[in-house]
């Protein structure tokens, strides 16, 4: 058979149609129902609705499909499958999980509820998404049917570990309200999911994402002894409550002693010159900051703490802004590897006290 009769014989045809071309429609349920009889699991329900329907009724429609005519559909979908270049998510819920981090939290969230008044998108996926903490509220505070609902929607590993954090009478409720779930129809589990969403969603956006003390903290931390005694000094008078939790908050020189393990004083003192080591060492005069001091040369090798003695020894006096700034780079460099999750600091004594 000459070539041009030979392509056109491959030509995809609708079968039982009078030789008519494939719909789109129909090359997709060819597609579908191959890979299905191949034993692959396709992601349809992540197909809008519509389309997962319009895909189910075009495969019910169909009956036999010639064998020339299902490799030229395959050898169509292969050669459009090759000749891309780039995809894109597709819908506002896809595009905001792959910019997640790169966009502002404000534009995420205009976005989310643009997303959340579209027919198409799934509440469900998105209440999915969200910490434990921020569910948990709902399972207190909404009706015991409302919470089934949303405990049935949720992956199983997810609402156990909601439910294993309600106090047993409510639990008890909400499982009872799960039993009678059996005939809700699906347009209302998704009008709860809508509205649940549209709830959890509308909650204000905050500015900062430390706390108050923590942010206070870490400025006292960047600051010399005097200014921090002073301010702090000034919040115990205003606001006790306050200024315990902003101690607790700030970590100085003096702290290391107490709140690090001797094992990490090696990754400390890795990221900070020797010069400045010894100018901080030989600058702890304090009794807390010189307890440090002793701290760090216990816990380093003994070869490199003879060195480091030396050295303090002949350098002599320090000035103490010049020991200050020393301090603080160790200090920062603490701060970093918690940051980091290299360290973890020990609790302070009045939160031991206190707990």
């Amino acid at each position: 058979m000459p070539a041009p009769a030979r392509r056109q014989a491959a030509a995809p045809r609708a079968p039982g149609a009078g030789g008519a071309a494939l719909t789109g429609r129909q090359k997709a349920a060819i597609i579908v129902r191959l890979l299905l009889a191949e034993g692959d699991s396709l992601p349809l329900r992540a197909l809008p609705d519509h389309m997962q329907a319009a895909l189910t009724e075009q495969i019910g429609a169909m009956r036999t499909v010639d064998r020339i005519t299902l490799e030229a559909v395959v050898e169509e979908f292969i050669a459009q499958l090759d000749s891309i270049g780039l995809s894109f998510p597709g819908g506002i819920d896809g595009a905001l999980h792959m910019l997640d981090g790169h966009i502002s939290a404000t534009a995420a969230s205009r976005l989310k509820r643009l997303s959340g008044a579209s027919s198409k998108a799934d509440p469900w996926d998105r209440i999915a998404a969200l910490e434990i903490e921020k569910l948990l509220p709902v399972l207190s505070e909404e009706s015991a049917e409302v919470c089934a609902v949303m405990l049935s929607k949720l992956p199983v590993s997810r609402a156990a570990e909601l439910l294993g954090r309600l106090p047993g009478e409510r639990a008890r409720r909400i499982a009872h309200a799960v039993g009678q779930t059996g005939n809700i129809d699906p347009e209302t589990v998704r009008r709860i999911g809508l509205a649940l969403a549209a709830q959890l969603e509308s909650q204000p956006l905050r500015a900062f994402e430390a706390e108050p003390h923590e942010r206070i903290g870490a400025i006292l931390n960047a600051s010399p002894a005097a200014t921090r005694d002073e301010v702090m000094e000034g919040l115990a008078a205003a606001d006790e409550g306050f200024a315990r939790q902003v101690r607790k908050a700030i970590f100085t020189f003096a702290d290391i002693a107490g709140r690090i393990e001797g094992r990490d004083i090696a990754k400390v003192i890795r990221g900070v010159e020797q010069a400045r080591l010894v100018t901080a060492l030989a600058g702890a005069g304090a009794e807390g900051d010189a307890a440090s001091a002793e701290f760090i040369l216990a816990n380093m090798s003994q070869r490199m703490a003879a060195t480091l003695r030396e050295e303090i020894a002949e350098r002599g006096k320090v000035r103490e802004k010049d020991a200050e700034a020393a301090m603080t780079e160790i200090v920062a460099s603490v701060r970093s590897l918690v940051d980091a999750g290299e360290i973890t600091l020990r609790p302070a004594e009045e939160e031991t006290e206190e707990g």
